[in-house]
Formats: structure tokens, sequence, C-alpha cells
């Protein structure tokens, strides 16, 4: 099997059963920047990869299951509305990320202000996928019958990136930025 079909030379794609829209179909960027969150979770993995600190194999364990259930979330996005979706997010998906999200957010000392997307080049990364799981979530918002828990759990995905982006650079000794009244 080759990995190129040049079926979507034209500008067109496959969604799942095989309806062909085009490539800036809402869909497809819906799916699309899930992979992307995905790929910068899998960036922010390898540096995780290089550290050590207490939690890492937990959070290594988190990240990847995140990565598992953003590409379920991608094929649901990437199934017609009116088809049968053959792997389906579940409340237990978004709650689980919540709890997640209060052990880590424990560790933390309470935010006074806003902070910026910096720090140690782990937390940098997790920023990022952090700030492409907002769009994914956007963008899922336009998709005509998506699954409501879909738009729940990227948001969720963000706020867990978000709390464990601070979590290691409290751990690795990163900096924290506080946003500055002055601009």
């Amino acid at each position: 099997m080759r990995i190129y079909t040049r079926s979507g030379d034209k500008g067109e794609t496959s969604l799942i059963y095989g309806k062909r829209v085009p490539k800036n179909d809402l869909r497809v960027e819906a799916y699309g920047t899930c992979d992307e969150v995905n790929s910068m979770i899998g960036l922010s993995l390898s540096y995780i990869d290089q550290q050590s600190f207490d939690e890492r194999e937990i959070l290594t364990h988190q990240l990847h299951r995140i990565q598992t259930i953003l590409f379920h979330v991608g094929a649901e996005l990437a199934t017609p509305k009116d088809k049968k979706v053959t792997w389906k997010l579940k409340q237990e998906h978004v709650d689980e990320l919540e709890s997640q999200i209060d052990k880590w957010d424990a560790n933390l000392e309470p935010l006074k202000s806003f902070i910026l997307p910096s720090g140690h080049q782990v937390s940098a990364s997790l920023h990022v996928a952090r700030t492409v799981a907002r769009r994914a979530e956007r963008l899922a918002v336009g998709v005509e019958g998506v699954n409501p828990l879909v738009i729940a759990y990227l948001n969720r995905v963000s706020d867990y990136l978000f709390v464990v982006a601070r979590y290691c650079n409290h751990a690795l000794d990163g900096k924290e930025w506080p946003l500055q009244a002055d601009g």
C-alpha cells in the first residue's frame, strides 16, 4: 500500500463512510486541528522524556491517553452527521480530565494574575498545544450535529494542558511570568 493515493490532489478529501468534501470543509478543519493538538502533545512528550521529575510517568501516561482520545474525537468529527459514529465520546472522558486537572492544580500556588505562556521548554510546548486545542474547540462549535461532549472535551483538554504546563514549570524550575499591568 502506498502512502500517497492522489485522491486529494484536486482539493477534496473523504470523510468516514466515503463522502467527498473540500479540504477546507469545517469538519476537515476541526479534525485536522485535533491532529495538530495531538502532534503538539507528541512534541511536548519528546521534551518530557528528556526530563526527570516525580510525576513524569503519570503525566506521560495521561498525555498518551489524551492523544488516543483526540484521535477518536477526530474520527467523530470526520463522520457525517447522518452516519453512525463507531466510537463515541462519553461524559466519563470529560470527568476523567476534570479529576486529573484537580489533582495537578492541588500542587500549585493559586493564580494571582494572568500568566504569559512561557517558562521551561516543556511548559512552553504544552501552552502551544493548549492554544491549538482552543482553536479545535472553536472550529468544532461550528460543525453541524457535533456531539456536545466533543466541545466539552476539547475545552477540558485545553484546561488540562494549562494546568500541567504550570505544574511542569514548577517541577522543572521554569519561570512563570505574570502579565504586566502596564502592557
